[in-house]
């Protein structure tokens, strides 16, 4: 028994990578063996406070916003039937090809002092400076409205779901009682949902305690900005890394809330399958008032600022578009695609694994490794910078002792850090995507080929493999796609002198070159598109085997 486990070579592929996945998680929490207590007292005497109520009040108006926007407008799809409704319902997932930290830079575009909007209003009034109030977006609130109108769809869809999936005969039982519409709300459909519910708003606020490229644009300070100014301004990683802790407890709490609340959506929706209740028609008047209620987060999610960047890079093409820009397109797609193609060989070896071995030595580190899609970008900067840094120096002092010669950064000055951090983020995305896939192939097939004498890995190539090319265009994608648009980890981790469309539109925006920086923002929205295209086609599917 025992030699079977040491000597099993599925279980070595498995622990040792996921073990390296997880190791920088393991450094956030281990960097707490050594306090830097002088830097802590500096901190909780100064800016600690703020880092850890800034944060919370992000996370929770956050949560709050996507909460009313996804759950208003996905019982009003799920519920009423009105013009523009088979449209709405997937235009509603738009925002989520929007960037937070785009998002901001188009809203402070437009509403600062010098926006179309206060100025307009200075001309029609004769205002100058002083003489009027307007709310300033560059605060926590704005960071909250920001954040709100582009996370409500992972509360929508949920809502949306579970309020299609919930039987006609709970409403007519709702009317036998004498409830009016808004009773059944509150007292049947809300309370049946609040799982799916909640595992959104956990998402949305996850989402927003990873947030950086906002908070930072708008100078909030947050946990993520300050571990930012305790690792560069103050040069120490280690502090740093111990407020990166402190940012993850809370976001793993999130994640322990999240996980269940799925459970108890599979609670509420054992049983038989039910017919969903027939869409309720209203009058003229009333829907255009649904249709205006439903197509507003679209508009402040998507629409007005997709075409404040289109206008701005409309009219700074000739400048813009040049072989700087192409640069930054090759070295942000090509460094996605090597991301993705990565974490899909880690994923199809994992779940392939956990399928041939059903056992807590495979299960339990595959799940370790999966922990960092929950784990803020800052976050795994830092314990992948660390360990890498600590390898590249003992490495060259090494070199320098025993052959006379500087290696220099052998790993932490190159892509192959940010390879390693892309894989820790993302590779639940992955995951997710070829287990699903693999779960829909049955067993009976492997069973078929290893009687032909195939061994498991060619089971894996010759059957499994082609069976799976859906679920594995589908996680290549959307990794490509979150790795395109990820901020923080490529900032961090980027080697000198390299630069993507999420990095070189982040630093356009700092240096108040809103219109210079339209165009790779504009290039990184169009690509984030496509997974939210392929998302509504099956979620259209999925509602259309409900109605």
């Amino acid at each position: 028994m025992l030699k079977s486990l040491l000597f099993d070579r599925w279980r070595w592929a498995v622990l040792l990578p996921a073990l390296l996945l997880a190791l920088p998680v393991i450094i956030i929490f281990a960097s707490w063996l050594e306090p830097q207590t002088a830097i802590w007292r500096h901190l909780r005497q100064t800016v600690l406070a703020d880092y850890v109520v800034n944060s919370l009040l992000l996370a929770g108006g956050t949560g709050l916003g996507a909460l009313l926007i996804g759950t208003g407008s996905a019982w009003l799809i799920s519920q009423y039937q009105f013009f523009g409704r088979r449209y709405l319902q997937w235009l509603l997932l738009l925002p989520l090809a929007m960037p937070a930290y785009i998002i901001a830079y188009t809203y402070t575009g437009m509403l600062d002092f010098a926006g179309p909007v206060q100025s307009q209003l200075r001309s029609w009034f004769g205002w100058s400076f002083g003489d009027y109030w307007f709310p300033e977006i560059r605060s926590l609130g704005g960071a909250i409205l920001m954040l709100a109108l582009v996370l409500y769809p992972y509360v929508y869809m949920l809502a949306r779901n579970a309020f299609a999936e919930q039987s006609a005969s709970l409403l007519e039982a709702s009317r036998t009682l004498g409830m009016t519409p808004r009773q059944h709300f509150w007292r049947v459909a809300l309370p049946l949902a609040r799982p799916a519910i909640l595992t959104g708003m956990a998402l949305a606020m996850m989402e927003a305690f990873a947030d950086y490229g906002t908070v930072q644009y708008f100078g909030v300070p947050t946990f993520t900005t300050g571990i930012f100014r305790t690792w560069f301004g103050m040069g120490s990683a280690q502090a740093a890394a111990q407020l990166a802790a402190l940012l993850t407890s809370f976001v793993l709490f999130l994640l322990l809330l999240e996980k269940w609340s799925r459970r108890k959506v599979r609670y509420y929706h054992q049983g038989q399958k039910h017919s969903a209740p027939a869409l309720r028609r209203v009058g003229p008047l009333r829907q255009l008032t649904l249709l205006a209620l439903c197509l507003l987060p679209v508009v402040l999610g998507f629409i007005l600022p997709a075409w404040r960047l289109l206008s701005w890079a409309l009219a700074n093409w000739q400048r813009t578009l040049n072989a700087n820009f192409w640069q930054l397109v090759w070295n942000s797609f090509s460094l996605a695609a090597m991301a993705a193609l990565l974490s899909v060989l880690l994923a199809l070896l994992f779940a392939y694994a956990k399928r041939l071995r059903r056992d807590p030595l495979v299960r339990l580190p595959v799940q370790l490794a999966a922990l960092g899609y929950a784990v803020p970008g800052t976050v795994i900067a830092i314990g992948v910078m660390i360990p890498l840094a600590w390898f590249d120096r003992h490495v060259d002092l090494l070199a320098e002792q025993w052959f006379g010669i500087r290696t220099g950064l052998l790993l932490s000055g190159t892509l192959a850090a940010l390879l390693l951090a892309y894989s820790v983020r993302f590779l639940a995305v992955s995951l997710h995507g070829i287990e699903a896939g693999l779960a829909r192939i049955k067993p009976n097939m492997d069973n078929a080929a290893r009687s032909m004498g195939y061994s498991p890995l060619q089971v894996l190539r010759k059957v499994h493999v082609p069976l799976l090319k859906g679920s594995v265009f589908t996680a290549l994608l959307l990794v490509f796609v979150d790795v395109l648009k990820e901020l923080p980890a490529t900032l961090i981790l980027r080697p000198f002198n390299f630069n993507t469309l999420a990095v070189r539109a982040h630093e356009l925006a700092s240096d108040e070159r809103l219109a210079d920086a339209a165009l790779p923002a504009l290039a990184i929205v169009l690509v984030g598109l496509l997974p939210v295209i392929l998302l509504a086609r099956s979620t259209e599917r999925r509602m259309q085997g409900t109605e």
